[in-house]
């Protein structure tokens, strides 16, 4: 028994939700660019010539720049062995979703900054915490203008009715985005865009420390400033940060970034690994009992089945949810 110990908690399992075009799919083609799975990572709404993300692997959704159907990647990271379930954010297709959210042990809901909280968004959030799981928050397209970032939580924050920690801070957004201060280490990730849409590369991250001068040299007076303010207000209004709440449910850590420029993704990919749970106890559907991770015997349960992938073939695949032992 002991020897799945390590393999146990080493897994991390989960999925990403969110409204269509909130920048789900592309949110994953970056973090397998971070973590070299892929050398340089797709888009959505590529050009003829250019890469389709590796998660749309079906005509439809390369035509369409929507996925349709869940898919599982798997890469390692950090001495974690990382599985994230890519699910369809259309409504045509959510039913997919809802199943494949029964073997997510915690969930990545992607929200686009100018937007805020979407219909979908609001449908898949329920389905996650009547599971009572995990619940990370990640504001993406701060390339782009947004709205006010303190507006953004309290809408989460109402709407969701989930409390929110914010683990990092926006610079700015649109053409003024200029990074974020990460409020652990207290240090500014400087934001520089290569000009191009879709950052196929790593995006090099400068550290500044709040007060100093060269921050202001680095991302102007008037944002330092602005920082200074805002931070002052969460470090005053804001509760300590409780990762008891967080795997129950009840607090959702909120990351702000850019994952079309690559901005943001890596610190979000370490502190989600170091938070996130590995794999818990499953309810058997027979007995009522519940399964441990660590128990000799195989279990796992089929949480999708999907068929004529290929119109060569006739071919079907099963995604099975291992609960304990070995396969």
């Amino acid at each position: 028994m002991a020897s799945y110990a390590p393999q146990i908690s080493s897994r991390r399992t989960f999925a990403i939700i969110s409204h269509p075009d909130a920048g789900k799919t592309t949110l994953t083609e970056k973090l397998l660019l971070y973590t070299g799975q892929v050398q340089s990572a797709g888009s959505v709404k590529g050009k003829q010539n250019s890469r389709h993300a590796v998660s749309d692997w079906m005509d439809i959704e390369k035509q369409r720049g929507i996925s349709v159907t869940s898919s599982v990647l798997q890469f390692t990271y950090g001495g974690c062995c990382v599985n994230i379930l890519d699910t369809p954010g259309h409504q045509d297709f959510s039913e997919d979703t809802y199943r494949t959210l029964m073997a997510a042990d915690a969930a990545v809901m992607v929200i686009d900054g100018a937007k805020g909280v979407e219909a979908q968004t609001k449908k898949l959030f329920r389905v996650c915490a009547m599971r009572g799981i995990p619940i990370f928050t990640f504001v993406n397209k701060m390339d782009r203008e947004t709205r006010d970032p303190f507006d953004l939580m309290e809408e989460v924050e109402n709407v969701l009715g989930i409390r929110t920690y914010p683990m990092n801070w926006p610079i700015g957004n649109g053409r003024d985005f200029r990074g974020v201060f990460d409020r652990a280490s207290r240090h500014v990730l400087a934001f520089e865009g290569d000009g191009r849409a879709n950052g196929t590369k790593k995006v090099d991250e400068v550290e500044a420390t709040l007060g100093d001068a060269a921050l202001t040299e680095l991302i102007g007076e008037h944002n330092h400033n602005n920082l200074m303010d805002d931070i002052e207000l969460l470090d005053g209004a804001d509760s300590e940060f409780d990762l008891d709440a967080v795997l129950t449910g009840k607090l959702s850590p909120v990351f702000f970034g850019s994952a079309l420029t690559n901005f943001g993704v890596e610190p979000f990919l370490k502190d989600f690994l170091r938070l996130a749970p590995g794999p818990g106890a499953h309810t058997d559907a027979l007995t009522g009992e519940p399964v441990e991770p660590t128990r000799e015997d195989f279990s796992g349960f089929v949480f999708k089945i999907q068929a004529n992938m290929d119109k060569n073939h006739r071919d079907r695949i099963a995604f099975v949810r291992i609960c304990s032992g070995k396969f």
